[in-house]
Formats: C-alpha cells, structure tokens, sequence
C-alpha cells in the first residue's frame, strides 16, 4: 500500500513538474481581437507621425503576404505620404490587374482631428492580423483591395501634439499664410503662456465685466443676465499681440483647409473660406488624387474626421443635386452604420450641417464615381450615453467638466491662475486641455476606432461584386448555337453609380465572349441584353456584338445577355467591370 502511494505521489509531482515546463496556454481571448498577434499594438494613446510610420512598417513586414506600403511623395514639411494597399495577391495581382473592387480609407486631412489616423491604422491592423482567422476577414481580403493613407496632413499633426495648440488647431496645413494681409506671415499665433502645451482661454478681473464663473462649476465661465454683475472680461484665446496690430492670434500657422481644395464644385476663398489658390493646389491632395485617379477601380471611400458623431454624405453645395438611386444606396449602407455607431447620425452636409464646396467626398464621388461618405468621429453621447445627448458637435460645457471631474479626474482642465501679460498686465488663464474635446480620452479610443471600422468593412464587403451566374449553349437549326449567360450583382453598391452613367465617368461595363480564340472557325452572329430572362423585352446589340456594354448591374437585379454564335465551341463569356470586378464562365453544349 505504501509502495503504491509513493507511486502516485511521483507521478503527481511528475505531472505538476510538466506543467510548469509546458507551453504557455493562450489567454482568454475576448471576442472581436485577433487571437495570436504578430504586431503587438496598443489602441489606448495617440501616435505622432513617427510611431505611426513605425507601426506601419512593422504591419507590412510582418504580413508581406497581403501588405505592400509605398510613399506617394512627401508633404510641405518633408513627411512621406505613406499608403498602404492590403489585399491577397495571390487572388489576382492588384498592382498590374487592377481586377477587384478596392476600398479607399483616409484620416486626418484634418491634422488635428488626431483619432481619425488611429482608425485608419487601427483598421490596417485589424485587417492584416485576422486574416485568415476570421472569415468575413479573410473573404474581404481575398476579394478586395484596401487603399489605407493613415495621416493626409502629417505635418499639422505633429504640429498640433508638439506645439501649443487647442483642441481645434491646426486645421489646416504648415504652409506659411498671411492671414491677416499685413505683408507678414505667421507672425502672430497663439502663446502658450504658461508653457503646460495647451493653449486655453483668458480672463481679467474687471467690475463692469459681463462674465460670472458658473454657479455648478466655478471654473466654468457664463455670461451674467442683464440684471446682475458679472466680475469678469474674457479675452479670447492665451496669446499675445505679436506683430503690434492690437489684435492677438490673428495669424498662427499658415491657415487653408485642405477639404476645401478638391476639384468638383471648387470655389475661391471669398465663397468658400479655407479654400487654398486654386484646386489640388495643396500638393499633399494632389498625390491623393492622381493616386485615386490611376487606380479606378475603388468602388468605395471613407474619409475620418472629427467631431459630432456624423455621417455625412454629400452633396456638399446646395446648388448639387445628385440622383435618387445613388442617394438609395447611401442610405442602406449608412442605416447599418448607424446601428453600429451608438449616438451617431447619418445626414446630407449641404442640406443639414453646412454647405462646403470643394470637399474630398464630393469629388470621390462626383468625379471618380465612387461611393463615399465622411465620419465625424467622436460623439456628446459618449459622456454619459444618456438618451437625450447628441445632436450636436460638443457635449455641454457643463457635461464636460463632470465628465472631466468624475472620469478623468480633473486631468482634463487647466484650473485658472494668474500670469503676466505685457498687453493686459495680471490676467488669469484655464480652461479644457487640447488633448481631448474633439477627441476621446484614452478609454474611449479603442471602441471609436473599432466601431468606425466594422462601419467601413461593411461598406466595404457591399461594393460591387459583377458575376455570371449562369451559362448555357444550345443548339440551334441552321447551324447556330443559342449562347445565355446571366449576370447579377448581389451587394448593394451598383457597378457603376448613375451619376457614373449620366457623366460617364468610367466606360460601361463590358461583357464579351470569347468565340475566336476557342473556335477559330466561329462567328458572332446577333447579340440580346434584357432585363427578363424570356427576351421578350429585349435590346439589339447590332455594333460589336461579341463585345456588349452595359450601363451597370444594381443590386440583386439579374441581367440576361444572349449570342447567336456559329461553331463548335466551347465558348468563354468575361464580364469586365471596372469597379465591379471580373468574371468569367464557359458555356458548352451538353
């Protein structure tokens, strides 16, 4: 009995010496976050211009069998414009080809709309570390190409983390402007004149003032009502009068709006304010769009702002009409993003926000025939996601400073102080910091960027797919063959937009057969398109009947094309759409 109990213990103790030898067991692993990394990311912080170029090597090192990355060329500041194409090669060479519908993603045209690059990156990651783990992943990647360009205005984006700044700046560009027309550029920015990296508000001390701090939040400023004191002046932004004009932060850091300098409903800077000499004068745009332009097949765009919980889609002039099929279309893909995205709502910019001539979308889909929407990252609703917030681009002032109280724990809020100004003499400075506002703190990043991801891969997966479903030959009198093929797309995005149509932007899309190069001694007779399968209705393709163009294939409505051949075959049908894809069948007789 002793000798077996010996036994046993030995054998425990061999079993819990193996244990602690064995391999590690994966974590737990939480729902939605690719198992097994090879790219160990964090989505809690915000990356300046280099860790994101970092991030992204590391992307396409580690996946080199999906990822290409390449520079577009560099910025006014001498940063690379770095784009980076994710797709299955080996399901059809998307740099030579150009034969799958793409997916054109973008942030941070607006520099200091900082989360909109950490989606972008977000979704590189995303993409590239579930492949082949994740099905709707993997079908995605194979199928598709994805045109990911993290940071449109990096310069701006250093700018706005490493210089004072507020929440809302730098908007535009680095390249020197003179604002306020004096012969000097830049010559009066903002002052950080604490020098905390912020740059918050002003106040003095004045008995005839019209200000009072806010009776909840003392730190808060509101206006007094007519019948009381108020006890302060504001002062605008923490500056100072640099150039001696007796104005103070009249002209920071060169002021354009890069979304106000695409090509499609342009207009000059007093229409339109921000908009730069003329369209795609600003250089960092024009790599964008000879980029979009060489590669037509994107099907599909999204472009990352910040703030307001929003999705737009155009037009952005009133003055724009664009057709009710495509408006159909914009609306079934944004209904599902707006179940996705929590406290967000989908809208038309010029008709419901504010008009904007110029804008990148706009000319995405006006110009290059691609469906695009914008979103205004971040939303009031977040803060507390009670019922009623939202609608607007900020929560309340007072929503904020409880946010930033019971949630950020005071690390949100510059308290007041008092410093010297040699304009104003003793004036007190505070107010919310510069690194949130427009932009979630830390907790909230991940969930804004994974939200707003799934939102794009579901636009993504409903671009166009052209198919052939069916092909059939049958034997006629006479010596002809009777050749049908059907085709159908079934998403959501037709493979043209009839704005496409109308303009013609892109050619029609193209369904051939293939008699000469199978049958030498064959001929296309006669060619039908209809919308039926019966051909009871149907059209006469009396020029080039082996090659039939079609104006584009909506969605899940069926398109029946037929050939009277001569010959033998078998006879080799391809559907060539632009941003719809390929296809090919072969029909032979039984």
């Amino acid at each position: 009995m002793l000798k077996t109990s010996i036994v046993i213990l030995a054998a425990l103790a061999l079993n819990t010496l193996s244990e602690l030898h064995a391999e590690p067991r994966a974590p737990y692993q939480a729902a939605g976050i690719p198992a097994e990394v090879k790219v160990d990311a964090r989505w809690n912080f915000y990356r300046d211009y280099a860790q994101a170029t970092g991030l992204l090597k590391q992307i396409a090192a580690a996946h080199p069998e999906i990822c290409r990355l390449e520079s577009l060329g560099t910025s006014y500041g001498g940063r690379e414009m770095w784009v980076l194409t994710i797709s299955n090669q080996a399901k059809g060479d998307e740099a030579t080809e150009r034969a799958k519908p793409a997916m054109w993603i973008d942030g941070g045209i607006h520099a200091n709309e900082i989360q909109a690059v950490d989606v972008v990156l977000y979704t590189a990651w995303y993409l590239t570390e579930s492949y082949g783990k994740n099905q709707f992943v993997t079908d995605l990647v194979d199928e598709r190409v994805f045109y990911l360009m993290p940071m449109m205005s990096p310069d701006s984006r250093d700018a706005h983390m490493y210089s004072p700044n507020t929440t809302n700046t730098p908007r535009g560009g680095q390249r020197p402007v003179d604002d306020d027309r004096d012969g000097r550029f830049d010559e009066d920015p903002a002052d950080d004149l604490d020098g905390d990296g912020s740059i918050t508000q002003m106040r003095k001390h004045d008995r005839l003032g019209r200000w009072k701090p806010n009776a909840d939040y003392p730190q808060l400023m509101e206006r007094a009502d007519a019948d009381e004191p108020g006890g302060y002046r504001l002062l605008g932004s923490e500056g100072i009068d640099n150039d001696g004009d007796g104005q103070v932060n009249e002209d920071d850091a060169g002021y354009y709006d890069p979304n106000r300098d695409w090509p499609w409903q342009w207009q000059p800077g007093y229409v339109q304010g921000g908009a730069y000499r003329y369209p795609f004068s600003v250089a960092e745009n024009r790599m964008v769009g000879e980029f979009v332009m060489d590669h037509p097949n994107i099907a599909g765009g999204q472009s990352y702002h910040n703030t307001g919980g929003l999705i737009l889609r155009g037009p952005g002039s009133k003055s724009d009409r664009w057709p009710a099929d495509d408006i159909r279309v914009f609306d079934q893909i944004a209904e599902r993003g707006v179940q996705m995205l929590p406290g967000y709502r989908y809208i038309n910019t010029a008709d419901e926000l504010y008009e904007v001539w110029g804008g990148e979308t706009d000319w995405l889909y006006a110009m290059q025939g691609i469906f695009a929407y914008t979103n205004e990252l971040n939303t009031p609703f977040n803060l507390f996601r009670k019922a009623d917030e939202g609608g607007g681009f900020f929560a309340s002032d007072e929503d904020r400073k409880l946010f930033d109280e019971a949630l950020l724990l005071g690390d949100g809020f510059v308290e007041w102080h008092e410093v010297d100004h040699p304009q104003y003499g003793k004036v007190e400075i505070g107010g919310f910091k510069k690194n949130w506002g427009r932009q979630p703190p830390s907790f909230l990043l991940e969930e804004e960027c994974h939200r707003n991801m799934a939102f794009t891969l579901w636009h993504a997966d409903q671009m166009p797919q052209a198919e052939i479903v069916a092909a059939t030959a049958e034997k006629l009198p006479g010596g002809l063959t009777q050749i049908t093929a059907t085709l159908l797309n079934r998403k959501l995005t037709p493979t043209r937009s009839t704005f496409n149509v109308q303009k013609g932007l892109t050619r029609p899309d193209l369904v051939s057969i293939g008699v000469g190069e199978i049958a030498a001694d064959g001929e296309v007779v006669a060619a039908l398109v209809s919308d039926e399968p019966e051909f009871l209705k149907a059209r006469d393709i009396r020029q080039n009947p082996h090659e039939v163009r079609i104006d584009k294939l909506d969605s899940y409505t069926p398109l029946y094309v037929r050939w009277l051949v001569t010959g033998d075959g078998p006879w080799k049908i391809t559907l060539d759409s632009i941003k719809g894809g390929r296809a090919k069948a072969t029909a032979t007789l039984e």
